[in-house]
């Protein structure tokens, strides 16, 4: 059963990888056996990130990208040897109501959950197409692809985007050997989701939404990811695995 979960060999890049949960899976995959990339924007995040991951004796090395300037995420992606598994992560929130929602809101937004995610995944992709690369790639969506909810317009019209995608890029690469699914988070205590769960009336309704009680960490994601980076899903595609609490359940 162990092999079924066994990473060992495997490159993964792991996009946003400098701090929550990109961070907390890009470890998850080193302890699984993977060789990881971790990309960021941000250098100093990324390095700290890798000396940690590497102090355990995994093997993870940085990647300073900014995976919203396409052509040059592309250009770094080619100049490196295949990656088995991919985890597109990198993604933004601006919640207010749609009448105070301006131009920049929209283009942060969607530059980065929409647009940056599916031509990352391309240029991921495209070289696992040329390497003959049966590989996983794990688009990093929220419960919020699957319903709506107030202020959430543009985050939840980004989800469901991606959600989309993910189904059309299973079914275009699913005879190449190349899996495509989403993991589906409910708010995970992350610096991203902090400004707004110190709101203690927002706090205590999004607590009642969740069945099982609690926010979710970035830990709770970890299992999910080697999930669907290894052979224990080699069915699976085209799927959203929903780690919510039960959000989406009523």
């Amino acid at each position: 059963m162990s092999a079924l979960f066994d990473l060992t060999g495997k490159r993964a890049l792991v996009t946003g990888a400098g701090r929550g949960i990109g961070r907390a899976i890009a470890q998850g995959l080193a302890e699984a056996g993977a060789d990881v990339t971790l990309c960021a924007r941000s250098q100093t995040e990324i390095e700290a990130a890798c000396s940690q991951i590497a102090a355990k004796g995994l093997k993870a090395v940085p990647m300073v990208a900014d995976v919203t300037d396409i052509a040059g995420f592309r250009t770094q992606i080619e100049r490196q040897a295949p990656f088995d598994i991919f985890v597109n992560n990198a993604g933004t929130n601006r919640p207010k109501p749609l009448c105070e929602v301006t131009e920049a809101d929209y283009d942060a937004v969607f530059d980065l959950n929409v647009k940056a995610a599916i031509f990352a995944a391309q240029a991921v992709s495209s070289m696992m197409l040329a390497n003959g690369i049966k590989g996983s790639i794990i688009n990093m969506s929220s419960q919020m692809g699957h319903v709506g909810a107030a202020n959430r317009t543009l985050y939840c019209g980004s989800k469901w985007a991606l959600e989309g995608f993910t189904k059309a890029l299973a079914v275009e690469l699913g005879s190449h050997g190349i899996r495509v699914n989403t993991i589906c988070p409910t708010f995970i205590g992350t610096p991203m989701t902090a400004p707004f769960l110190e709101n203690e009336e927002f706090r205590r309704k999004t607590l009642e939404k969740i069945k099982l009680g609690r926010l979710g960490q970035p830990s709770d994601i970890v299992g999910a990811a080697i999930f669907l980076a290894c052979e224990a899903s080699s069915l699976m595609t085209g799927s959203a695995l929903m780690l919510d609490g039960g959000w989406t359940a009523d």
